[in-house]
């Protein structure tokens, strides 16, 4: 498909859309602005191609550690090579059509904008999907006293719950030691009105031993890649408790109520591919259709090492 650039501009490299390249990009852009691709193990993403296939993990083993005397002997343990499967079974398609006098008259660079916006899209939902399967299979859960349920959500903004936000991470983090689970390459998803609340919390926020370090960024004013209780934390519109690709359980009070997440890196397996694009000629309008295929496979492998609560908010 040729793309010819208005008189004065070149608003595509060489005039031309190649397929293959275009998803690249799209690729490239998507795995930038992915929530889920940060805070997944997307070791197994090269694996896959098509629709159907299947990713099969060797699940890690636990040893065993004994004490030691001088002379004793010691028994080698059997490595059990327990396997998972993960099964590429999800898609999302994008289609969109690039009329013939629009795309000669204007000095927009189509191929820039589609790969944003299409990235953009396709990230909404494959994070909406993948979390809402990582809030499924969450094998930890709190109550009203810790970081909330479906039934007793913990309220973070009523009057003298201003240290609530922080005190939820605090009560995730520890949960997650009684768990034993490392402590580097774990995480902290929130909607944005979470973050706002935190925020407005003011002085305890701030403190060393919340933030980690006098460096973090946090303390310096970037929102998002911050480290508080030994966690990176992420916003996604993904955990609003309203609109379209998000995240629910069951038993949610939507119109107050919002799910948080957190957990290891290692609790889920993704793999994301788009697996097709192409270029079809519109039998109804000049134009051409660009449309493209992004097939994906998750499996949560550690439910110990992922925490779901639950907050309200006024």
């Amino acid at each position: 498909m040729a793309f010819n650039s208005a008189s004065g501009y070149n608003n595509l490299p060489s005039g031309n859309f190649t397929p293959e390249i275009f998803s690249q990009k799209v690729l490239k852009f998507f795995r930038r602005a992915s929530v889920v691709e940060d805070i997944t193990n997307t070791d197994y993403a090269g694996e896959i191609e098509n629709f159907g296939d299947t990713v099969r993990i060797i699940k890690e083993p636990t040893i065993t550690v004994s004490s030691y005397s001088r002379g004793a002997v010691v028994n080698p343990q059997d490595l059990a090579d327990d396997q998972i499967t993960m099964v590429v079974d999800q898609a999302n398609a994008f289609a969109f059509k690039i009329d013939d006098i629009e795309e000669r008259q204007s000095h927009v660079n189509f191929e820039a904008l589609a790969t944003s916006s299409g990235a953009f899209s396709l990230k909404r939902k494959y994070d909406a999907n993948v979390l809402q399967a990582m809030a499924d299979g969450a094998g930890l859960t709190g109550t009203a006293s810790t970081f909330g349920a479906a039934a007793a959500p913990l309220d973070i903004t009523g009057s003298g719950n201003e240290d609530a936000p922080v005190n939820l991470m605090l009560a995730i983090a520890r949960a997650m030691d009684d768990n034993s689970i490392p402590e580097e390459n774990r995480w902290f998803v929130a909607p944005p009105i979470f973050w706002e609340t935190l925020f407005k919390a003011g002085a305890k926020f701030a403190e060393v031993q919340v933030t980690g370090d006098a460096t973090s960024p946090l303390r310096n004013g970037l929102v998002m890649q911050g480290n508080i209780a030994g966690m990176n934390c992420y916003k996604t519109t993904a955990l609003n408790n309203s609109g379209t690709d998000v995240v629910t359980i069951s038993g949610q009070d939507t119109t107050n109520d919002f799910v948080v997440l957190a957990g290891h890196m290692s609790s889920t397996a993704t793999a994301s591919h788009i697996a097709k694009t192409e270029v079809v000629r519109s039998t109804e309008t000049f134009s051409d259709i660009v449309r493209g295929l992004h097939v994906f496979g998750r499996k949560v492998l550690r439910p110990e090492a992922l925490v779901q609560g639950v907050v309200k908010t006024d």
